[in-house]
């Protein structure tokens, strides 16, 4: 499977891509809100110009009374303000409507990062409320809150 956005083309992580993202999720402004993950299931390499930026992943609810897909993201923090992520989140909000039939799709940011906030409020996911003590910052051991958003298919820009 591969997926092409305007600028990022989303496939799944082969041999050698371990090694970059576990460096990208070890940079100062990724490992902020991201701890290494555990594998790569579900999990898509983010290439941009023939070089691995970042990781996204999904995650489905197949419960036909609740059916929906979750979707997480980071890239380098040398790509950051370059409408990457945004094309990202986009092209995998994309398939996962068009080709997976869902007609909800949620994410999660920390309620402290801005910054994602606004990217995904691009692709048109909206505040949906704050989750209190959702996720235990690896760096710290502190629980902080996530911000639950969501987008529907007919709102995806």
């Amino acid at each position: 499977m591969e997926l092409r956005g305007n600028k990022v083309v989303l496939r799944p992580v082969a041999d050698g891509d371990p090694e970059i993202l576990d460096r990208i999720v070890r940079e100062p402004e990724v490992a902020a809100w991201w701890s290494p993950p555990d594998d790569y299931e579900d999990a898509l390499a983010v290439v941009h110009q023939g070089k691995v930026i970042g990781l996204v992943q999904y995650a489905e609810e197949s419960d036909p009374e609740f059916r929906r897909a979750g979707i997480d993201i980071f890239l380098t923090a040398k790509r950051h303000g370059e409408g990457l992520g945004a094309d990202t989140v986009r092209t995998l909000a994309r398939w996962l409507v068009e080709e997976k039939g869902h007609h909800r799709l949620t994410i999660d940011p920390a309620a402290a990062n801005a910054t994602a906030i606004r990217c995904y409020g691009r692709v048109g996911f909206k505040p949906v409320g704050v989750m209190r003590a959702y996720w235990r910052n690896h760096r710290t051991g502190v629980w902080e809150d996530g911000l639950l958003m969501d987008l529907l298919a007919d709102e995806l820009t």
